[in-house]
């Protein structure tokens, strides 16, 4: 079901859609632009804004937009010819500047910039309500651009190519309607395309299984299919390598998130790269072919550890050969966060017990290894590459929970400059950040981190938000929030308590490599919920807070452990805020993009997959007759990704116990939850001030 579900299809599930074969009642909420659900929907926003929507949390929203609307952010860039190329919002530009400038005006404390693409003029010009979904430009002159953007904040978006010369959209230029999908160029007159071509063209997952080559000035229909997914597959999609001496055209199968194929396009033939398993996840960087296992792989009597970095020279490997040379090598404590390459190194981007510390090996000197001076402890850092083609320099994003963002460009070789920071917006030296481990139900510690005041009193009175998400290997490493502190942190209770803020580093996540994902993969994915459960337990045997003063908020993967923190330990908190999440396990593979996620939660239609989905199904764990926290759950109309009838569902049928629950949906902003900062301004005033309400008696 990709598209809006009409009322008759609806009906007909009806009778067969719920557990034990019981009719769902609330089915009809599905039915995405409904006049009926949008009806319910406009009715459970007016009561939620009723009640959280005071005086209090109207000051609360007006500091969150001045977080995110700040002018002295800093501006990110990605180099581009001779320019550094910036996209911008602040309060005057809610949709945002698409711009550039030069290095040297870049170093400035004030860059002057050369607009490109006004997208609040767009939207005025064409009365639509665009959202900035990126620019792939054509090296190496970058005179034209493929510009995606998204109505309403979607996945799904327009791609229309744009002359950075004029500054227009090229007239009967490359334009790929509304679908999810890609253009990428191969040169001027050619791109690849990955679209929705009409029956039949996308997978079960809503995502294209068709790669076709386009030529300029031609019916899009009419390009040339060069390769077809399986209708199971996750998507398919192609590009070209346009580094200098190693252009190439690759295809990529998608098979589902953890297994993946990858050919070499060469004069119209595929050529596989074999003897790689398809859990490996594979990339091509110049003369080197890279390898990352997910599981323990042996080839040729040796075996490489799961989370392990490998190359190989490409042209040997299609050639036959199979020589490997290993980058890295994980431990107990230390995962590869991210690799970064520049034109003679490769910056490893390490977590040793989820804090992030640089590693930089020199292709030169047979991978030497070094580091980059200066950089402070315990701190996240995001790394990527200036010009990985021309240059060794580095840019580093550098913070922590009480230390904002400082930008620094690095030098591969070993230096690196502080250029930029941004502001602080909540008084560092008051507050305090601290790991510790909490020990789950199999005996397994789980890391999390505590930001605090200074002054924090452990007698289990502090109101307390403990944050998770627990899937797909992504990580949580320590970060800077200036609305966690404004909205959280520097307010306080009735009694004068600050907020307490915890993010727990649970399984299902990437903080120790693929081994710390997998133990939650499907029938494992109790753990994940064990984790957090355990670090709740944790924070009331500190005396840091108790169950009445505890909250859990996550989204997405995060809003499904939050449903099974309400149906599985309602006795651990006060109050949860439920996000754009999962919550009907038994239909969320037929609903939007839900079957890209078998590969981690299993097949609901597999009777013997269902038999453990189901104990983490939190619409079949709900229990009328049982005690819960009060829940507010946010979704939005928009979400292309997770369809909002999971949380309107639930939201129905919690409503209908008599339980203590709040909805609010968003009609815009994709799975995001927010178009634009004064939408997510007024989310997360939401949130805040629900908890805020439940844990601090704050009205």
């Amino acid at each position: 079901m990709k598209k809006n579900l009409s009322a008759i299809t609806l009906a007909a599930l009806a009778a067969t859609s719920h557990a034990a074969g019981q009719a769902d009642p609330h089915l009809w909420l599905e039915d995405i632009a409904g006049e009926k659900a949008l009806k319910w929907v406009k009715s459970r926003n007016q009561t939620a804004e009723q009640q959280l929507m005071t005086a209090d949390s109207a000051k609360m929203q007006a500091d969150i937009m001045g977080v995110l609307t700040a002018q002295g952010k800093i501006p990110y860039v990605s180099k581009r010819g001779n320019y550094y190329y910036n996209f911008w919002t602040d309060a005057q530009h809610q949709q945002g500047l698409w711009r550039r400038t030069t290095p040297a005006e870049y170093r400035k404390p004030n860059p002057k910039w050369e607009v490109l693409l006004d997208i609040d003029a767009l939207n005025r010009q064409e009365k639509e309500n665009w959202v900035w979904h990126g620019a792939d430009c054509l090296k190496p002159d970058y005179s034209r651009c493929l510009v995606s953007l998204s109505r309403g904040g979607a996945d799904a978006d327009v791609t229309r190519e744009f002359d950075l010369n004029s500054k227009k959209f090229v007239e009967n230029g490359f334009y790929r309607p509304e679908a999810k999908g890609s253009l990428g160029w191969i040169d001027r007159d050619h791109v690849f395309v990955s679209t929705d071509f009409g029956a039949g063209s996308l997978t079960d997952s809503g995502y294209p299984r068709e790669v076709r080559i386009w030529t300029r000035g031609t019916p899009m229909a009419s390009a040339q299919k060069i390769f077809a997914a399986g209708q199971k597959d996750m998507s398919a999609s192609a590009a070209r390598d346009h580094a200098k001496g190693f252009e190439r055209d690759f295809v990529y199968r998608t098979i589902d998130f953890y297994n993946d194929e990858l050919y070499l396009l060469d004069q119209g033939r595929l050529k596989k790269i074999e003897d790689v398993p398809n859990s490996v996840k594979k990339g091509v960087v110049r003369r080197y072919l890279t390898l990352s296992p997910r599981e323990d792989w042996t080839l040729n009597g040796k075996t490489y550890k799961a989370g392990s970095y490998l190359v190989a020279d490409f042209d040997a490997w299609m050639r036959g050969k199979r020589d490997i040379t290993v980058l890295f090598e994980p431990d107990a404590h230390t995962s590869l966060d991210a690799a970064v390459w520049t034109k003679n190194h490769v910056v490893l981007n390490l977590l040793h017990d989820v804090k992030n510390r640089i590693v930089v090996l020199d292709e030169r000197k047979q991978w030497k290894q070094g580091g980059i001076k200066d950089l402070p402890d315990n701190s996240k850092i995001y790394a990527s590459a200036v010009d990985e083609d021309n240059s060794d320099q580095v840019w580093l994003t550098v913070g922590g929970y009480t230390q904002p963002d400082t930008l620094y460009l690095a030098d591969a070789a070993g230096s690196s400059e502080k250029l930029k920071s941004a502001p602080a917006f909540f008084t560092a030296a008051d507050y305090t950040a601290k790991q510790y481990f909490a020990v789950s139900k199999d005996g397994t510690r789980v890391p999390y981190f505590l930001v605090a005041h200074k002054n924090l009193k452990a007698d289990g009175k502090n109101p307390t938000l403990l944050y998770g998400y627990g899937g797909f290997e992504v990580s949580m490493p320590p970060h800077y929030s200036g609305t966690v502190g404004r909205a959280w942190l520097e307010r306080t209770d009735q009694t004068g308590r600050h907020g307490v803020y915890v993010v727990a580093n649970i399984r299902g996540g990437g903080e120790y490599g693929p081994a710390w994902h997998r133990a939650a993969l499907k029938e494992n994915r109790h753990k994940s919920y064990e984790d957090f459960a355990a670090v709740a337990r944790d924070l009331a045997a500190r005396k840091i807070t108790s169950p009445e003063h505890l909250g859990a908020q996550g989204g997405s993967n995060g809003g499904l452990l939050m449903g099974n923190m309400i149906t599985q330990y309602p006795e651990l908190f006060g109050a949860v805020v439920v996000q754009v999440p999962l919550l009907d396990m038994q239909r969320y593979s037929k609903l939007l993009a839900g079957a890209s996620w078998m590969a981690e939660y299993g097949d609901p239609d597999k009777p013997e997959e269902w038999a453990y989905i189901r104990t983490f199904s939190p619409y079949h764990l709900f229990d009328p007759a049982k005690k819960y926290p009060p829940v507010l759950f946010t979704t939005s109309t928009r979400d292309d990704r997770v369809h909002p009838g999971h949380a309107r569902k639930m939201m129905a049928k919690m409503e209908a116990a008599g339980k203590d629950v709040l909805y609010y949906e968003n009609t815009e902003g994709g799975h995001g939850g927010a178009a634009n900062s004064k939408q997510q301004a007024h989310m997360n005033t939401l949130a805040y001030a629900f908890l805020w309400q439940k844990l601090g008696n704050r009205k």
